[in-house]
């Protein structure tokens, strides 16, 4: 067994949580730990790259043809022109990869035209009826998601133009929808980084004022796109939310001891801080807006923080908080788990991620999730041998190791005799299920034995049948062995009287 003198526990610095460029942002887990800005760099240096490596390889595939026609040209009398179709190749790659180049500020440029008598486009009957948000059958919300961002706008001396921008945004990725998930949220960060440096200029750096407008964008975009921007076909996050579930269900042994979590659940606020908790994670799958899903991350670890507060009497520190978020979302088992954290990490307000709270519990809760896939038994302070029993489902960890039983809860005394006399039935009916298969066998047993000696009976005792009695027997009279029928008297003879 393992030596448990020495506790581990789980601990996570700072510098960890941060953007690994040096940024001094909040990093992310799926952008390898770069924070979103110097992600979206990454990105565009690596694009550009690949542009200028694509160029480079088609200029030396373009010489060695122009060298290629060259030299089987010698020798002719007069030098035929080249066709026009040897440099076609490299003309229309060099169109493609400027359309490529281009693609963004073409892309953003015409959401940003102050163009006011510019024609609709003319859409078809069917795909109108099928992909455009504005079709009849509107979701609720959507709707008042709309009304509410035009009552908010109404305040702004830029508000008409706020709201063309976003609705032909939007009506415009309606179309969109069978792009890549990466391609759709590059999308979209895209349209915030030109709006977020818009509005900089207009309410002069304010940042508050520009963060207020951004959430309420933010809102507005996402509630009309969410249908297809939350776990798109196109990706898998269902089979990581599937993963992440059974693997969660697999670790429903692990106890607060084993986590070194500083939380007293038998303390009735501390408890009722739990419960909070896990219906604040729980409720996260719930919401349209990454902002309202990053506010419902935000309430569950501040609950989490008075829990440790409650417990400690003292505040609760860093080291304190993640093994205790670890342990809220094992005991919650959130649905859709990965599709919400890779829908906020694609779709939201970039500013939002990248520093504040926000930011900062979001950053514990994707370190919280890494954790869950990669946990072990040194984890969890248990040798492999241990880890392995618990997660077959073979044994189970003792549970009022480091409580006694006076100080449990009502509750969990009842949870766990019911588990004990659970453990005892399950016990007794495979003694039961033993006994019945070995009478089973007895009974077969004694059937063969009897069956043998009925055989060798028979065999040993041969069985000998007598002959019918003759017909002569037969037809003797019913009297005959009478020896008394000669002392009879004669029989009576009827006689005739006169009258």
């Amino acid at each position: 067994m393992t030596h448990r003198s020495e506790r581990r526990g789980i601990h996570v610095d700072q510098s960890e949580l941060l953007c690994t460029k040096g940024c001094g942002f909040y990093g992310n887990v799926a952008w390898h730990g770069l924070c979103s800005k110097c992600w979206r760099e990454e990105n565009s240096r690596a694009g550009h790259k690949q542009i200028q490596e694509d160029h480079a390889l088609a200029e030396r595939l373009q010489r060695e043809e122009e060298a290629a026609y060259a030299s089987s040209q010698q020798g002719a009398s007069q030098p035929q022109p080249k066709p026009q179709h040897a440099i076609a190749p490299f003309s229309k790659f060099e169109e493609r990869k400027t359309k490529e180049k281009s693609r963004k500020v073409h892309t953003m440029s015409k959401f940003f035209t102050t163009s006011a008598k510019t024609p609709p486009k003319k859409v078809p009957a069917e795909a109108q009826s099928t992909s455009s948000p504005s079709a009849s059958r509107r979701p609720v919300e959507t709707d008042r998601a709309t009304q509410e961002f035009i009552s908010f706008l109404k305040t702004l001396k830029p508000g008409r133009e706020i709201f063309k921008q976003c609705r032909a945004f939007t009506e415009d990725m309606a179309y969109k929808r069978d792009l890549a998930a990466d391609e759709m949220s590059e999308y979209v960060q895209d349209f915030y980084q030109n709006l977020s440096d818009r509005l900089h200029t207009h309410f002069k750096g304010s940042s508050e004022r520009v963060e207020s407008v951004m959430d309420e964008v933010e809102r507005y975009m996402m509630t009309r796109l969410y249908e297809g921007t939350f776990c798109p076909e196109t990706t898998d996050d269902e089979n990581k939310d599937l993963a992440i579930q059974k693997r969660i269900r697999a670790l429903h042994w692990v106890t607060i001891e084993m986590l070194c979590v500083p939380v007293d659940e038998n303390i009735p606020e501390v408890s009722d801080n739990v419960v909070k908790a896990i219906t604040d994670v729980i409720e996260m799958d719930s919401k349209r807006v990454p902002r309202d899903k990053l506010t419902c991350i935000t309430r569950c670890s501040k609950h989490i923080f008075n829990a440790i507060k409650t417990t400690k009497k003292e505040a609760a520190s860093a080291d304190d908080f993640l093994p205790t978020l670890i342990y809220i979302v094992l005991k919650a088992n959130p649905p859709r788990l990965q599709s919400n954290i890779q829908y906020i990490t694609r779709f939201c307000n970039p500013s939002r991620l990248m520093s504040g709270e926000d930011g900062y519990y979001f950053t514990n809760l994707c370190c919280a999730v890494a954790f869950i896939e990669k946990l072990d038994g040194q984890s969890l302070n248990l040798s492999a041998e241990e880890f392995d029993l618990y997660m077959s489902g073979q044994v189970s960890p003792e549970r009022c190791k480091a409580v006694p039983s006076s100080a449990e809860p009502a509750a969990l005394s009842q949870m766990n005799k019911s588990l004990d006399l659970l453990t005892g039935l399950g016990a007794r009916q495979e003694r039961v299920m033993e006994g019945a298969r070995r009478l089973e066998s007895d009974l077969i047993d004694w059937r063969d034995g009897v069956q043998h000696k009925v055989q060798d009976v028979l065999e040993r005792f041969p069985l000998e049948t007598q002959p019918p009695p003759s017909s002569t027997a037969s037809s003797s009279a019913i009297d005959a062995d009478n020896v008394e029928n000669d002392l009879l008297p004669p029989p009576l003879q009827p006689q005739l009287f006169a009258g």
